[in-house]
Order: structure tokens, then C-alpha cells, then sequence
């Protein structure tokens, strides 16, 4: 009797760098499972991937596994020699080697070998579970789907990371694994890589899991949601129903949560001013009016000093049980003027790279969406009107003393032992780390390399923005950050008086931002 597939973690605790990342976390990925892996960024998501996948061993719990997975990553290392060949020939290694066995069994049914009869049902049972005869088909159709290179003689490292990740996930997408565990799959795609995976994460015959930013394609595939972000009895909250079913339950729960923190804090609000209005009458109440009598002053004191008593007691036994709910994203006010002429492009072009020229006028205020596929230069761009890329022609213009910011794809190159708190001491930039509701107090403490890929985009958004800039340039804004931080960006972005312009290939995004005006290269 076969055994379904699955991926069964019980009471999964990690620790990394003395932080509990994961504590008793249970989370079954079957056959029939279309799960999203949620949360805000360095709350061990990716770790609950390679915890599944056996990559890393839980301090405590366990992982049973049955039937094949197949698990992509963020990080693509290319070793020397290894060619886009190298990884076909890996993916299609399980139907290639069922293929083989059923021939071989068909020669022994026809010879009349004993056990051929086993064996041929064996091998066929597999080779139809694969689909076999159809692997090399469906792989190169979804090479062709996702933009990846199909030359199998290319080697991997002459490829760009965005190349090398396509082929990697087209060969994950057609190995015929029966469980995925994908990780930000949608990253280096464009709209129609992005429409191809979601198709195939649809039609996918098996179960999986997945850990994504792209708010559209959790939408189009996930059914069940497991987030891992704080909750208020600090256990993960399981959410099905679809996308909308978790934004509305979690906003449900952290309301609940706000509410009854807020009333706590209330309550020992009243019960500390009670307190000191007890000890304000006991100084008091030894002088009463003049002409009091001695006899009333001392009948009066114990009374008071019972209250006094009293409030003491009430403050001292009164606990705030409710943890401090989670911060939210807060766009420090710019004060940028509405209609200021801010940057003026004409006819800029770069060489090479941004072959169209471009003539645009940015004012306070403004708002623009750049669009365009894969190599028609809207990072280029960006960075003309960010001013750290020079044109090759045209002129750049722009407002003395306009404060200008650019949170491009990448990350800046940090020096990896200070803390979120050194680096905006350096930068001597105005507020902290929390103030813009970006980074928790451990983040801020936490050594910038030892912070996650997601924490690390959330530190530069919180540098940036403490800058209070005049114009903010976003470069695939949603890359590596969760779909809540997400909506709450989206959110500030409609309501900062900064112009904001942002180039993105998200669907969901795109659609949000489908009434700015648009400038479309290539």
C-alpha cells in the first residue's frame, strides 16, 4: 500500500544567533495542499522551508517525509562547468530512469522473466505518476514560459542571477515532484513569466507550499494561509479560505489585540492617577480647613492613609497580560510643497541601456508608474532621476536642495557589523530605527549581516524615508517584503505629499496603481 505524500513538521522550535525564530510550530504540506507560508520578514519563513526540506535541523520537534519534493531557493551559487544542461539533466533524471525501467520490464514481460509482471506494474505506476513521456515537452515549454536560457551548453555562470534563477525554477516546475516548497518564486519574472507560474503552481498535480511577497499570485494559488507573524498567545495563526479570508482575519485578530492592549493600558493609566491623587490627599489631608479641630485632623488620617493603602495595592496587583501589539508602517511627513518643480528629464538617454529618450517633469506631489519588460532601461532610468546615473544625452535638472531618495532592487553594501541603530547614527539621519514602524527593537540591535534579505529592504525603506525626501524612486518596491507590509506602503504612497515614482513588474501592484500616469518604455 502506497503512502500519500506529505511533508509533516510537529512542534518545530529554532533558535539562530540566541533568537527564537520558530517556537512549536506544526504545519502539514500533503498532496492537496496549496499553503502560503506567511509573515513579516525575518520571521523564519524561509527556515520553515528548509527545516520541510531537511536542509536544517530543528533544535527541537520533528519532520516526517514521504514522497519526492522539490524545493527552490533564493540563493543560486553556479559551480565551475555547471551548464544549463547540468540542471535538465537533473530534472528530468526521475522520468528518463522510470522510462528506462518500464522498457526494461516490457523486455522482460515479452521474454516471460519471472517478477517481469511486478515489475512492469512497478515502473509503469511511476513512469504515469511523472508523466514521464511528456517531461522533456513540458520543460522546454517551461523554459520558453519563464524567459529562460534553453542553449544546454551555456554555462551558469555566464548568466545574470535573474537568467540562472529562470532555469532553475523551470526545472523545478517539471521535474514531477509531488510536494514544492517554493521560495519567492516570483522574483526575476516578468508579467508573463509571472502569468506562466501561477498557471503551473494551479495545475500543479501535487501539494505545495509557498513563500511569496507577490500579493496576486498568493491570491491566484494559495487556498490556506499559516502566518508567522506575532500573534497576541505568540502561537502562528492558521487561516483558511483564500487570500481575502487571511487579510480580514488577521486584521480581525490585531484589532482584537490593539483593543484590548490599549484598554490594559487604560486601566493602569486610571489605576496610576488614582494612586497619585492618594498620595496628593494624604500630603493634604493633614491640613485641613482653618479652624478644624485637632480631633478631626486625626480622625481623617487613617482614612486617607487606608486609601492611599488601597490604590498602592490596586497598581501593584494590576498586570498587563496583553503583549505591545506589532508596530505599523508610519511615512514620516516630508513637507514637500505641491507643484514644486523637482527633477526635469529632456531627452535623456543612456548608452547601451536606455536606448529611448525620455523627456518627463516630476513636482511635489506627483505621482508616476514606469513600465516596460525585462532590459528596456527603467532601472536606468530611476537612476538618472535619482542622480546617480549620468546620461549620455539630454539634460537632468534639478531642484537645489530637493531631498531625493532611491530604494533600488539591491540592497547597499553595509558594513555587515553594525546594528540598524549605528548605521542611522552614521547616516545622522533624524528619528531611529522604529520610528518609521519599519524594524522591532531586536532587528535595530541585530548586526546587519545576521538580519534576513526582507529586513535588510525593510532598514534601507527606514533610511530612506527618515530622510523625509521630497521625491521617493521605488525599484520593485515589493520585492522580498511581506504582502501586510505591503498594503500598509501601498497606503503611504497614496497619501505622502512626496512624489513617489515606482517601476514594478507586481500584478497586484500595477492594478492598485493602474490610475497613475504612465510612462512605458520599449
Amino acid at each position: 500500500m502506497s503512502i500519500s505524500p506529505h511533508l509533516r513538521a510537529t512542534d518545530i522550535s529554532v533558535t539562530l544567533g540566541g533568537r527564537a525564530l520558530l517556537t512549536d510550530v506544526s504545519v502539514t504540506v500533503s498532496a492537496r495542499s496549496r499553503l502560503a507560508i506567511v509573515g513579516e520578514n525575518g520571521r523564519g519563513k524561509t527556515t520553515l522551508l528548509h527545516v520541510l526540506a531537511g536542509l536544517r535541523v530543528p533544535d527541537r520537534g520533528s519532520v516526517h517525509r514521504a514522497g519526492s519534493f522539490g524545493l527552490s531557493r533564493q540563493a543560486l551559487p553556479a559551480g565551475p562547468g555547471e551548464t544549463v544542461g547540468s540542471l535538465t539533466d537533473e530534472a528530468l533524471h526521475a522520468a528518463r530512469t522510470a522510462l528506462r525501467e518500464l522498457d526494461a520490464a516490457t523486455d522482460g514481460l515479452t521474454r516471460g522473466l519471472a517478477e517481469a509482471e511486478a515489475q512492469y506494474a512497478r515502473a509503469l505506476e511511476t513512469a504515469t505518476r511523472l508523466d514521464a513521456w511528456d517531461a522533456e515537452r513540458r520543460l522546454d515549454i517551461a523554459l520558453a514560459g519563464l524567459d529562460a536560457c534553453p542553449d544546454r551548453e551555456r554555462e551558469l555562470r555566464t548568466l545574470s542571477v535573474g537568467q540562472r534563477y529562470r532555469v532553475r525554477l523551470a526545472c523545478l516546475l517539471s521535474a514531477g515532484h509531488d510536494l514544492l516548497l517554493l521560495d519567492e518564486p516570483s522574483n526575476h519574472l516578468d508579467a508573463g513569466g509571472l502569468a506562466f507560474l501561477a498557471e503551473r503552481l494551479r495545475t500543479h498535480r501535487g501539494g505545495l507550499a509557498l513563500v511569496s511577497h507577490d500579493r496576486t499570485l498568493l491570491r491566484e494559488v494559495a487556498r490556506e494561509f499559516l502566518d508567522l507573524d506575532p500573534t497576541q498567545d505568540g502561537r502562528p495563526r492558521r487561516y483558511a479560505g483564500g487570500y481575502q479570508a487571511w487579510v480580514e482575519g488577521r486584521r480581525r485578530d490585531r484589532a482584537r489585540w490593539v483593543q484590548e492592549y490599549e484598554e490594559q493600558q487604560a486601566e493602569q493609566r486610571g489605576l496610576a492617577t488614582a494612586l497619585d491623587q492618594a498620595r496628593s490627599r494624604l500630603s493634604t489631608g493633614w491640613r485641613p480647613d482653618k479652624g478644624t479641630g485637632k480631633h478631626q485632623r486625626q480622625s481623617r488620617a487613617p482614612g486617607v492613609v487606608q486609601a492611599l493603602n488601597r490604590a498602592q495595592e490596586a497598581l501593584a496587583e494590576h498586570r498587563v497580560t496583553v503583549p505591545e501589539p506589532p508596530l505599523a508602517l508610519r511615512w514620516p511627513e516630508s513637507g514637500t510643497r505641491t507643484g514644486a518643480g523637482l527633477v526635469r528629464v529632456d531627452g535623456v538617454r543612456v548608452a547601451g541601456r536606455l536606448d529611448q529618450p525620455v523627456t518627463h517633469t516630476l513636482d511635489g506631489g506627483d505621482r508616476l508608474l514606469v513600465t516596460g519588460g525585462n532590459g528596456t532601461g527603467k532601472s536606468t532610468l530611476l537612476g538618472v532621476l535619482a542622480g546617480v546615473l549620468a546620461p549620455s544625452d539630454g539634460q537632468v535638472r534639478r531642484l537645489p536642495g530637493a531631498r531625493i531618495e532611491l530604494i533600488a532592487q539591491e540592497v547597499p553594501d553595509w558594513p555587515g557589523e553594525l546594528t540598524a541603530w549605528q548605521l542611522f547614527e552614521r547616516q545622522a539621519l533624524p528619528g531611529s530605527p522604529t520610528s518609521s514602524g519599519l524594524l522591532d527593537r531586536e532587528a535595530a540591535r541585530t548586526p546587519v549581516a545576521r538580519l534576513s534579505l526582507g529586513q535588510q529592504r525593510r532598514l534601507d525603506l527606514a533610511l530612506r524615508l527618515a530622510a523625509r525626501p521630497d521625491l521617493v524612486i521605488f525599484d520593485e518596491p515589493t520585492n522580498h517584503l511581506s504582502p501586510a507590509l505591503v498594503d500598509e506602503l501601498t497606503a503611504a504612497m497614496a497619501e505622502t505629499s512626496a512624489a513617489v515614482v515606482v517601476a514594478t513588474h507586481d500584478r497586484g501592484l500595477l492594478a492598485e496603481l493602474a490610475h497613475w500616469p504612465r510612462l512605458a518604455l520599449g
